[in-house]
């Protein structure tokens, strides 16, 4: 068993991989489609421009690897930009078009906010998730971001986070969760999350 971290160029990949191993679970760095299909899990991480990654992956051959993993039932995580990527649209640099797992859209965070909201905030979970056990209401992880979901259906909103305004920090329906924070960055409560998704993983 192994999870893959997909390898498009952009992204914290060896900081996940490192925070898995940490917990006991194996994966891989993966920058190509056949390591994403040969998985039993896999991680979108990513940092940086929407447009940007969404050519990345589509240079890569990711786009098609990704939508049979999520078809396939495989576990499926996004992570900060690897989470917005799963929206329909960001309006980041004009509207570009994303992977559309979820809909909704992808907004800048408001003028009179400092941006990025970068550093430890709380979330108010919604609706309890295998991928948050262990995670208390209140708990506080690592963000960095400028951007942030808006998704058009609140039954997917899983958590909130309060900065100026209120915004989904996790997303996730069936097999597929998104979180807007960085466990890999997020002391011991990041590293649980990472550890629920191996578990998790591990199950299917």
């Amino acid at each position: 068993m192994y999870i893959a971290i997909i390898d498009y160029g952009m992204g914290n990949l060896r900081s996940v991989q490192k925070g898995l191993e940490t917990v006991g679970w194996q994966a891989e760095i993966v920058g190509d489609p056949e390591g994403v299909d040969r998985a039993d899990g896999v991680i979108l991480p990513g940092v940086g421009a929407f447009a940007d990654a969404m050519r990345n992956l589509r240079e890569a051959g990711m786009v098609d690897a990704i939508y049979r993993a999520i078809d396939e039932g495989k576990p499926f995580l996004g992570i900060c930009l690897g989470q917005q990527l799963l929206f329909e649209h960001s309006e980041e640099f004009g509207l570009t078009t994303g992977l559309g797992v979820f809909p909704g859209t992808v907004r800048r965070l408001p003028p009179g906010l400092i941006v990025p909201h970068m550093g430890w905030n709380e979330i108010e979970i919604r609706q309890p998730v295998p991928l948050l056990d262990g995670v208390t209401e209140g708990a506080r992880f690592y963000f960095v971001h400028s951007y942030f979901v808006a998704p058009s259906t609140p039954e997917v909103i899983v958590a909130e986070t309060e900065y100026g305004i209120r915004f989904a920090s996790v997303v996730g329906r069936e097999n597929v969760f998104g979180i807007q924070f960085h466990p890999e960055k997020s002391s011991k409560l990041g590293l649980n999350i990472l550890n629920n998704f191996g578990k998790w993983v591990a199950k299917c």
